[in-house]
């Protein structure tokens, strides 16, 4: 056994080992947020305030939304008090191996604005790993001759823990024969040696048990034992001998399972039986014997499975050529491993800012990448490029991170969705690749004003339209989306007077028809313009505006307008002069019309209807001109008269008549006392009263007269007999005289007219011509005997004067009737109504 001394000194060098590299940590990594903790960790224990450290403010951490971005997340961040927590088990022999310094090494994220920070934390082993040996027993077989001071290697005991806590020292128990020593593998791990003490006798004691014990440095310390059994052989002289103690050999890591690493070979100078040898794997752990292969006979080494030099890149081990006579030799097996390119980069997104508003400026950071490689050197050496996307670009932001930003403008409207391919790269030979694919989501903004379909809008309505019509419509376009596209229009200016634009025209706000408020009169209004505008409902809002403009199309509904000739001052025609010698084709006047409307319907054309002399004058219908035809003759009337009808060219066509006054006259002088005698025209209203009036007063007279002389007659009857006899209803008075009373002889001085009714169902009327030369000895006949009165025989007549008194009583009352008629109805026809008012004077 060594002194104490010596086992604790290496334990102080790793010490001072640690120390040194973590103060090369330190320098190395001057931006690193560092902690340290022990491993095994229970979950939700507080590593430290992450926040803090960082200079961040708690308030502010649901806005930056800091978190941690690793492949393994073996941490957290407490999102309301900024802790760094523990999330999962971190067994440090499962992360780190036997390394001496356990880095976690990751990065924290956050968000608004984008930064990144660089943390370490330094896991401490704790002693949680007991030291085993593979084997329970350890089986040795010892020629007798073999002389004390010989070494037997035995298998160590393994422990996972690291620095002090794993594997210190060995022991063995108290014996006569045997001691132990200490050896260190070339990469430092320590194994035992059985050493002999004193040389051993087979008939004395053939068989010895040790107890081998292992040791850790923890506090307590742990330990694991295994029991070494030796058996004392008989003697066999030679041990078998390596050619060399050392054996190195490289292998790419792309090596097929089976290649032939290497073949060690061993001599034993013995001869026969004792000579033959043996090779087996010894003091190997689980993994040289899972990549491993040694053939027993040969020596040969061969491979089991695929390297991974991303796993390990190295591999030392121990090969034991033994004889029959279990002496043995040991040799050192030490694989390098070369690192091929067989790992494509890995690219991983760890934040894509989606979606992205489209006014977005230029280097605005769409998304966070890192990428990595788990090969070694320049086959682990990674850049990234876009590919395709021109308005993208990568920068290099932190070790192997990028930031994905934009290069240019973005418009919604043309892309509205991106994807982002990113290639990763190596730099090996040849070199590997990988691609990822982001889908960008561009958000809308109202970048985009309204768009008229027409960049000018004109509109034909013809005039009297219905109010409420609908005249035109505008229509506008905005490619943004939800309320930024939804337009709507108005009225913002227009030609027409402010207060007046109401009641003209109005436009839907949400489909852009205008309505027209009112008819329209092209007369009034012919054109008219408005400017629109279509505005949408962003914030601001965006509009454009348009020019509308409306022409009010004519209709024949003004009547053509006769400006001459006019009617004078007291509303009599005027009348023009030809003179009598004027020959055909003189040009004596000329009508002259307008019309208020326009284009066809104003169209004027003329024509005569009425003329006193036709023939005499011709009318131009075109121009309205009114020149003589003919020479004026000796049988025509110095005074003419034409009706002219002036019709526009409308569909149905208007007129208007003018009358033409002509006369012919060689001076004025023979004009004025012809026009100075014409009596000044009267009111129709109040002639038509007067004569009414009169009428009336002379039938209340005359039947006044009739029912008075119709009493007398009565009387005087009654007191006389009657002698008129002969005169009956039905009577028919043949053409001659009839003579009043007192009359006897000589004509009357007069001719009148005597109308009688007679006896008939239907009342008519006979109108019979008294004429002058009709002598007082024609006879009056009543029937076929003659009958002359005789003024002297009073009361003869009576019966006769009484019924005709009657009957003209009763058509007095019809004739009343009639005039009453013909006021009513306000006939112009004065001449019957007066014929018969002088008829029946004339019958009485």
């Amino acid at each position: 056994m060594r002194p104490s001394a010596e086992r604790s000194s290496p334990a102080r060098w790793r010490q001072v080992l640690l120390a040194f590299l973590l103060s090369l940590l330190r320098g190395a990594l001057p931006n690193q947020i560092r902690y340290s903790i022990p491993e095994e960790l229970a979950q939700n224990s507080v590593v430290g305030n992450l926040a803090k450290d960082l200079g961040l403010r708690v308030q502010d951490l649901p806005a930056r939304k800091l978190r941690v971005s690793a492949e393994k997340e073996y941490f957290t961040v407490n999102p309301e008090s900024g802790d760094l927590i523990v999330s999962d088990r971190i067994d440090r022999e499962q992360i780190c191996g036997k390394k001496p310094l356990c880095i976690l090494d990751f990065d924290t994220v956050a968000e608004n604005p984008l930064n990144i920070f660089h943390v370490a934390v330094i896991v401490q082993d704790i002693n949680d790993n007991t030291p085993l040996f593979k084997q329970n027993k350890i089986e040795l077989k010892i020629v007798e001759s073999t002389k004390p001071g010989k070494t037997f290697p035995l298998d160590p005991a393994l422990d996972s823990d690291a620095g002090p806590n794993s594997l210190q020292r060995y022991h063995l128990n108290d014996n006569e024969h045997f001691d132990l020593a200490e050896k260190q593998t070339a990469d430092g791990r320590k194994y035992p040696e059985l050493v002999l003490k004193h040389s051993l006798d087979r008939e004395e004691q053939n068989f010895h048990q040790l107890v081998l014990t292992a040791v850790d440095g923890g506090d307590p310390p742990q330990s694991g034992s295994t029991q070494i059994q030796i058996q004392v052989t008989d003697a066999n002289d030679n041990p078998p001998v390596f050619i060399q103690d050392i054996y190195k050999v490289s292998l790419q890591e792309g090596v097929p399972r089976g290649f032939s690493v290497l073949q060690v070979t061993a001599t034993d100078q013995d001869e026969g039986v004792n000579a033959e040898i043996t090779y087996s794997l010894h003091n190997v752990g689980e993994l040289v014997e899972q990549f491993f292969n040694l053939d027993k006979r040969t020596g040969e080494i061969t491979t089991k499975d695929d390297f991974d030099f991303e796993i390990a890149n190295s591999y030392t081990f121990s090969v034991e050529a033994k004889d029959p006579g279990d002496l043995a030799a040991h040799c050192s097996i030490q694989v390098e491993i070369l690192d091929e390119n067989d790992c494509a980069p890995e690219v991983i997104i760890t934040s894509v800012f989606t979606p992205l508003p489209e006014d977005s400026p230029p280097g605005t950071v769409i998304a966070l990448i890192k990428t990595r490689d788990r090969d070694s050197g320049e086959n682990g050496e990674v850049c990234c490029r876009i590919l395709g996307n021109a308005e993208f670009i990568l920068k290099s932001y932190s070790k192997n991170y990028y930031k994905l930003v934009t290069d240019g403008p973005l418009d919604r409207e043309e892309i509205p969705e991106y994807n982002i391919t990113v290639l990763a790269t190596d730099r090996g030979k040849p070199p590997l690749s990988s691609i990822i694919s982001i889908t960008l989501q561009i958000a809308d903004v109202n970048d985009n004003a309204p768009v008229f379909e027409q960049a000018f809008y004109l509109v034909h309505i013809a005039e009297n339209n219905p109010p409420g019509a609908s005249i035109a419509q505008v229509s506008a376009s905005d490619p943004d989306l939800g309320t930024y596209g939804r337009v709507s229009y108005s009225i913002v200016n227009s030609d027409l007077e402010p207060r007046a634009l109401a009641s003209y025209v109005s436009v839907s706000a949400q489909s852009g028809v205008v309505f027209a408020q009112r008819a329209f009169d092209h007369e009034q209004l012919r054109a008219f313009e408005l400017t629109l505008q279509a505005r949408d409902q962003g914030s601001p809002a965006l509009s454009a505006n348009v020019s509308l403009r409306v022409l009010v199309g004519d209709r024949n509904d003004n009547a053509p307008r006769v400006l001459y000739p006019a009617l004078g001052p007291d509303g009599s025609a005027l009348f023009d002069t030809v003179p009598r010698a004027a020959q055909p084709g003189y040009l004596v006047t000329k009508v002259v019309a307008v019309d208020a409307d326009s284009g066809h319907n104003a169209w004027l054309s003329y024509h005569v209807l009425q003329a006193s002399e036709p023939g005499l004058f011709s009318l131009g219908l075109r121009t309205g001109e009114v020149r003589t035809a003919r020479a004026l003759g000796d049988r025509d009337a110095a005074r003419q008269r034409l009706l002219v009808a002036v019709r526009d060219g409308g569909q149905p066509p208007l007129s208007a008549t003018a009358t033409l006054l002509l006369v012919f006259a060689d001076s004025l002088q023979e004009v004025l006392p012809d026009v100075s005698d014409r009596p000044a025209p009267s009111d129709p209203q109040a002639e038509l009263q007067f004569y009414l009036v009169v009428a009336l007063a002379l039938i209340s007279v005359l039947f006044l007269l009739a029912v008075i002389l119709a009493v007398a007659l009565s009387l005087r009857r009654s007191s006389r007999p009657a002698a008129w006899g002969c005169f009956q209803p039905g009577l028919c008075f043949k053409s001659g005289p009839v003579v009043p009373p007192n009359y006897s002889e000589g004509t009357l001085p007069y001719s009148y007219n005597l109308c009688v009714a007679s006896q008939s169902a239907k009342t008519e009327f006979n109108f019979l011509n008294i004429t002058p030369e009709v002598t007082p000895s024609q006879d009056l006949l009543c029937e076929d005997a003659s009958w002359v009165p005789n003024t002297n025989h009073e009361g003869a007549g009576v019966p006769f004067a009484s019924d005709i008194i009657l009957k003209v009583s009763f058509n007095l009352l019809d004739l009343f009737s009639l005039w009453v008629l013909v006021f009513v109805n306000k006939s112009p026809n004065w001449g019957l109504s007066l014929n018969f008012i002088f008829c029946l004077v004339g019958s009485i």
